[in-house]
């Protein structure tokens, strides 16, 4: 499976965006708007760890991804931050999850987390400019849609590999073990 690409990522921010604020417009007719917002964004959060999780080409920690994903949004659930605080946090989960599964060094997870905070930002921005939730969630998801412009890796690659190690053997050999153990047939 090859790495999303820029355009998809507007297709997904489109209609992240639209049922997001669809989702909010109807669910606030029959319960409270705060609590329907977070609601949303835990709706969206799952969707979007999902999309990833099925766009990454890495086959391995899937199921601790979205049980680490599900742990924390209870939690922030729970302890009902404010809103910026919670927004925050489920921003911060996806880029954990773009990190781990993207990216392949440091400085390209970096990069990915100001990408991160810049999205996080637009969004606000746009909120408290339009009052709009849709125009909200576009900017977020428009700008993590530019996560596709990051190269995996940092430049210069990694060091060469000894084949003839016997560690690089071992590490092999485990990689495919664990390959094996976690395919599901």
């Amino acid at each position: 499976m090859r790495r999303p690409s820029f355009l998809e990522g507007v297709g997904v921010a489109l209609v992240a965006s639209v049922a997001g604020a669809l989702a909010y417009a109807a669910l606030t007719l029959v319960a409270v708007p705060g609590a329907v917002l977070r609601l949303v964004v835990v709706g969206l959060g799952l969707a979007y760890l999902l999309y990833l999780l099925g766009r990454s080409e890495e086959r391995v920690g899937r199921v601790t991804a979205v049980a680490a994903w599900a742990l924390a949004a209870v939690l922030l659930w729970l302890a009902e931050p404010p809103l910026g605080l919670y927004l925050l946090g489920h921003a911060t989960i996806v880029w954990l999850v773009r990190s781990l599964y993207f990216h392949a060094g440091i400085l390209p997870a970096l990069a990915d987390l100001g990408l991160s905070g810049l999205g996080f930002v637009a969004a606000i921005g746009a909120a408290v400019q339009t009052g709009s939730l849709l125009l909200s969630l576009w900017s977020y998801f428009l700008v993590q849609a530019l996560f596709t412009a990051i190269p995996t890796r940092a430049a210069g690659g990694t060091a060469p590999v000894n084949e003839d190690d016997a560690f690089e053997r071992a590490h092999r050999g485990a990689e495919a073990a664990v390959r094996r153990l976690s395919a599901i047939d």
